[in-house]
């Protein structure tokens, strides 16, 4: 939905309600805070003052909040609409989704009740129209979304080119889930069907399969007997997160538990076999099978997921962080991961009053929490991955693999498997120095390491 259709959503809520309309400055402050504009941008805009507007919209937040029965702020409004949007369920009423005592279907709501005569003689016409089925149970709330609009038109582009599984990788916080919530509504015309599933308590494939197949199995007349045959009879697009818990720790990355090697087997499928679905795969670590099966004219693709730029500057905003002309620094220290800087613009604002140039001032690198984030991703890896990674962090300048050689007692093939590893995880960065590449790490895990809250073989 654009700014004019939230507008006129929510009118049609409050007046189905209330027996009146939303006035201008109203639907002004909603059209406003859907662009992720602030209180004085959207003041400018109606001609009215900054306080005026704020007055107006804390009436508006009280007005939604005991109109839908669920707690409505400037802070969460989009993010509760997207969520509501992408709460699509299907029963014999049509697609819709249930908001308080309200169904949302399409861009218009209505209050609970049972269809008259006419809609029900139009589902009987459209019984043969498939219809769009969407199961989000696992995807967590959508959270404030900054730009990643290439990103967006590049995953946008494998979906239409009918690519068969692709991988966004990425660390964590640095907004896999949050891209591909929103990829969502922009994709969701190309499918019949679409499911998110979360493997964080490590379902055997078997277990998934079987979940998998009772949601598409729905209401059809026969059941198919394999997966594969859904996703041949229709479009579907299958979200699998949280990858990585089905891969060995204390091994290099992409090896899988023992009893779960299978998951290889069936991400090949998804690639080889003959259909038009799409599964995404979000993960911290790229599967041993996808090196081999991607590449440019493949159905199989990766999409290494970076952090921010200068769109990260909106998280210091809402913070309320001083020196803006400090943020850039700060950016590419925490290398734009938007979890890592939402935790160290907190403890900037906790421990130095919001003075961004009084904690650059220390010579240590605060972690905070991020700590427990990094010890969950360092856990992991193997002996020789913790080698590279210590000696690295001893090293003020990017070095070349030969100098790491001559350091450690790795074999070569060890030490070239356990910089690959390394690499595959996003924990080692590359520099180019005209023909040559250097490895180094990126200064929060530095920092990590020296402050030894790793222990290491």
């Amino acid at each position: 939905m654009d700014d004019r259709q939230v507008a006129k959503w929510a009118d049609d809520i409050v007046f189905s309600e209330t027996g009146k309309h939303l006035d201008h400055i109203q639907q002004s402050i909603l059209r406003g805070t859907w662009q992720r504009q602030k209180y004085p941008e959207i003041a400018k805009n109606c001609n009215r003052s900054s306080p005026h507007i704020r007055k107006e919209a804390s009436k508006l937040w009280k007005l939604l909040s005991q109109t839908l029965g669920e707690d409505i702020n400037q802070s969460n409004f989009r993010p509760t609409v997207e969520r509501w949007q992408f709460s699509i369920v299907s029963s014999h009423f049509g697609d819709y989704a249930q908001v308080g005592k309200f169904k949302v279907c399409g861009n218009s709501p209505q209050s609970q009740q049972t269809p008259n005569s006419e809609n029900s003689n139009q589902e009987t016409s459209s019984k043969t129209k498939l219809q769009l089925r969407i199961d989000l149970g696992d995807a967590p709330e959508p959270t404030l979304f900054y730009n990643r609009t290439s990103e967006l038109s590049t995953l946008e582009n494998w979906i239409l080119g009918r690519t068969r599984l692709i991988t966004i990788l990425g660390l964590s916080g640095i907004g896999k889930t949050a891209l591909t919530l929103q990829l969502i509504p922009q994709i969701q015309h190309e499918f019949d069907r679409i499911i998110w599933r979360s493997l964080r308590n490590s379902p055997p494939l078997a277990s998934l399969q079987t979940d998998l197949i009772q949601f598409f199995s729905q209401q059809q007349e026969t059941e198919l007997p394999y997966l594969i045959d859904y996703l041949r009879s229709h479009r579907c697009l299958i979200i699998l997160d949280d990858i990585q818990t089905i891969f060995s720790s204390g091994q290099l990355a992409g090896n899988y538990q023992p009893g779960y090697e299978n998951y290889g087997a069936f991400f090949k499928q998804i690639t080889e076999s003959s259909h038009n679905s799409c599964l995404i795969l979000l993960s911290w670590e790229k599967p041993r099978e996808i090196a081999a099966l991607e590449g440019e004219n493949r159905p199989c693709k990766s999409l290494q997921l970076n952090g921010l730029g200068t769109e990260a500057q909106e998280i210091f905003r809402e913070k309320g962080l001083a020196e803006p002309e400090k943020w850039l620094e700060l950016i590419d220290l925490y290398r734009g991961n938007p979890l890592w800087l939402n935790i160290v613009a907190t403890m900037i604002q906790d421990l130095f009053g919001g003075s961004v140039s009084e904690f650059l001032s220390y010579d240590t690198l605060f972690l905070g929490d991020l700590e427990s984030l990094l010890y969950q991703q360092c856990d992991r890896l193997s002996e020789s991955e913790k080698q590279v990674i210590f000696w690295l962090a001893s090293e003020a300048a990017p070095v070349e693999i030969s100098k790491i050689s001559a350091n450690l007692e790795l074999s070569p093939s060890s030490l070239l498997q356990a910089v690959q590893s390394l690499g595959r995880r996003l924990l080692i960065e590359t520099v180019k120095q005209g023909e040559k590449t250097l490895f180094t790490l990126q200064p929060v895990l530095m920092e990590y390491v020296k402050n030894q809250c790793l222990k290491f073989g």
